[in-house]
């Protein structure tokens, strides 16, 4: 057999060999510990929880829960809240061994422990006199620390990747993540996809249950479904000039088109020619 070693820096659970290769543990007890031992404290994890998450029925999750009991991964003990109320906590070890471990003792201290002897012991007047206290090293100060480079925390692509976790809490990112996406959502918003509906696209039909990596989720659908750029608009076709307004011959009270108050053609023909324009 190969491993394909991956180097994980966020979102994984370390688990001992002790637990993932018990030898008296069945499979299914041995996957719900790594289930409960990568769930945050306050999760619930009954029966019924525990069985809304996973494949496994509630016989057998029970069965399970009880293999980890008797290996000393689970204690369950029943307290009374405040308001009268019988509730079960779990506390899960992630090593029984060491808690069963019994504290060593502390060791004496030498430099603190004097032996006084019973006489006397006659003092040296030949040995040298002791040396005077070194003087403390001088502090030297260090240089000043440039200022980090401006991150992109406050840019509007960040603060849409950063309030993911207001409609999802799985959807939780580290500065880190923020930072490596944020470049992907700035390519939406400048091809003119509404910040809304970024939002909404990244947190539509998520998994059910865990998400081991959202970054990740997150990453794929931003390239995947990434829109084309839209078309440049057709120019619109320049109108045609609104036509003259009508206006009242003086001399025949005829009306025609004209930019200007005045006569018609026909009145502004000399007298005695033929042909006759209309007005």
């Amino acid at each position: 057999m190969t491993h394909i070693r991956h180097r994980h820096t966020t979102h994984f659970t370390v688990v001992g060999n002790h637990l993932a290769q018990h030898p008296t543990l069945s499979s299914t007890a041995i996957g719900i510990a790594v289930r409960i031992q990568s769930l945050p404290d306050g999760a619930k994890v009954g029966i019924k929880a525990l069985a809304e998450r996973l494949p496994e029925s509630e016989y057998k999750i029970a069965a399970a829960l009880k293999e980890l009991k008797a290996a000393g991964y689970l204690r369950r003990s029943r307290e009374r809240t405040a308001g009268q109320r019988i509730v079960t906590r779990t506390t899960y070890y992630e090593c029984p061994d060491a808690e069963r471990r019994p504290a060593r003792p502390a060791r004496p201290d030498r430099r603190t422990h004097h032996i006084h002897p019973a006489h006397p012991q006659p003092v040296d007047s030949s040995s040298p006199p002791p040396r005077p206290p070194a003087a403390p090293p001088t502090p030297t100060t260090s240089p000043p620390v440039s200022p980090l480079p401006p991150s992109r925390e406050r840019t509007p692509a960040a603060a849409l990747l950063a309030g993911l976790r207001r409609t999802d809490a799985r959807l939780a990112l580290s500065v880190r993540e923020i930072t490596q996406l944020t470049p992907a959502v700035e390519t939406w918003l400048a091809r003119g996809v509404p910040a809304e509906q970024v939002s909404r696209t990244l947190t539509a039909t998520l998994p059910g249950g865990i998400i081991v990596r959202a970054s990740a989720l997150l990453a794929h659908r931003l390239a995947e479904w990434l829109p084309p750029v839209l078309p440049a608009e057709p120019r619109a076709k320049a109108a045609a000039p609104p036509p003259a307004p009508f206006q009242e011959c003086p001399d025949c009270e005829r009306a025609f088109r004209s930019p200007s108050p005045g006569r018609c053609r026909d009145c502004r023909t000399p007298a005695g020619t033929e042909t006759r324009g209309e007005g």
